[in-house]
């Protein structure tokens, strides 16, 4: 049987989130470890990928059908962007689909974090209520109203979660090498170099695309200039913060906290320096398994989004939207 469209995502991923892929494709569904891969990569005229997962050589598309590419998320750094220019081959993906979730879990890590809810939760479990909610009331603990949030990275995502924050009455700095004066009117942000972003910033959180200049762009250096009690919201790429530097400065008891979403290997390593945290600094840290825009509202608008512009390319012969390359 000849199939017109090769998903690397399970056929229940769909069907759990209410989507349905468009009639008249015939779509196969497979792992991306399945032997039969390359054979069929080289038959079908798309490729439905999530953003999240292993590099994919570009060699696979050599002498293939294959149309478009179509990423079931924002990120597409899976794909070799030379090796896709060069064949023609469109890769789209979804923007902005994640908007809500994310925004979502930045404010309510930051909630976590600051109020110390997960770490008072095993504390508890030890029976230290009294003395812990006496450390609690004593610390002095902040809400979100008048705070500092610094987004970096003021891009439709980084707009989304900056926009939450203020709903909460936070102030708002950003730093972007785009020029973002039109979004950042709307909320009454204030662009600032990073530098200064890190020294006035009570939370930083991070939404940059993983390339060159980004990568390991939050580094010892950079930590250093963060505010002491500040937190950190790593849901952006993994390799954008230097992991051994960040579990440094949270032994130090610098920083409030960290939420780390995504990692320099996932999944990662048990010998990733931010596992080896121990006492104070191991409940500074929370851990999340790069789920930060998945919900079940963030999948549904994904997925229906993909689809549509499979359909638009294979059974309509149109462009598709989103292109990315």
């Amino acid at each position: 049987m000849s199939f017109d469209v090769l998903c690397l995502r399970p056929e229940v991923d769909f069907t759990r989130a209410g989507v349905t892929p468009p009639a008249g494709l015939t779509i196969a569904y497979r792992r991306p470890d399945d032997p039969t891969l390359g054979a069929l990569i080289k038959e079908v005229r798309a490729l439905v990928i999530p953003a999240v997962g292993g590099k994919i050589s570009g060699s696979l598309f050599e002498n293939s059908k294959m149309k478009l590419v179509q990423v079931t998320g924002a990120g597409v750094d899976r794909l070799d962007e030379a090796a896709m220019k060069k064949l023609g081959i469109a890769v789209a993906n979804v923007p902005g689909g994640s908007n809500s979730a994310v925004a979502e879990y930045a404010v309510g890590c930051a909630i976590m974090l600051l109020r110390r809810l997960a770490w008072s939760d095993m504390e508890i479990r030890d029976a230290n209520y009294v003395s812990f909610r006496g450390r609690m009331v004593a610390d002095n603990l902040p809400a979100l109203e008048g705070l500092t949030v610094g987004v970096v990275g003021m891009g439709t995502v980084g707009f989304a979660v900056a926009e939450a924050f203020r709903r909460f009455g936070c102030e708002i700095v950003y730093h972007d090498p785009t020029p973002r004066d039109e979004a950042a009117a709307k909320i009454g942000a204030k662009a600032l170099s990073l530098e200064d972003l890190l020294k006035n910033s009570d939370i930083v959180s991070l939404h940059v695309p993983m390339l060159p200049q980004t990568r390991s762009m939050i580094g010892a250096r950079q930590l250093n200039l963060m505010k002491p009690g500040a937190v950190l919201i790593q849901a952006s790429r993994g390799g954008i913060v230097n992991e051994v530097a960040l579990a440094a400065h949270l032994n130090s008891g610098r920083l409030g906290g960290a939420a780390v979403d995504v990692y320099s290997v996932e999944p990662p390593d048990t010998d990733n320096p931010l596992f080896a945290l121990e006492g104070e600094a191991a409940h500074r840290v929370l851990f999340t398994p790069h789920v930060a825009g998945v919900t079940r509202q963030a999948s549904a608008t994904l997925f229906r989004e993909a689809w549509a512009n499979v359909e638009r390319v294979l059974v309509k012969g149109e462009a598709p939207l989103n292109r990315v390359y």
